[in-house]
């Protein structure tokens, strides 16, 4: 079985993952585009911005579907 490292460093770039991190005393969760990598980190382009993971810190990873589409505004 592959690690969660291995995986993140075996997918081409613009896949669009999960990745869960420890995080102080628990863990949290990136969620977005793998934009880029190097041997100690890895970044993932969320809503929010670049999330820049330390790889020694994650404990799971894995690819997901594309996000659906936003939905339009409700008509008042």
């Amino acid at each position: 079985m592959q690690t969660p490292v291995a995986l993140l460093a075996s997918l081409p770039l613009g896949t669009r993952v999960v990745v869960r991190r420890r995080f102080g005393d628990g863990v949290t969760d990136s969620l977005g585009d793998l934009v880029a990598r190097d041997s100690t980190t890895c970044t993932v382009r969320t809503r929010r911005g670049d999330d820049v993971v330390l790889l020694a810190e994650v404990t799971a990873a894995r690819t997901v579907p594309p996000a659906p589409p936003r939905r339009a505004p409700r008509a008042r």
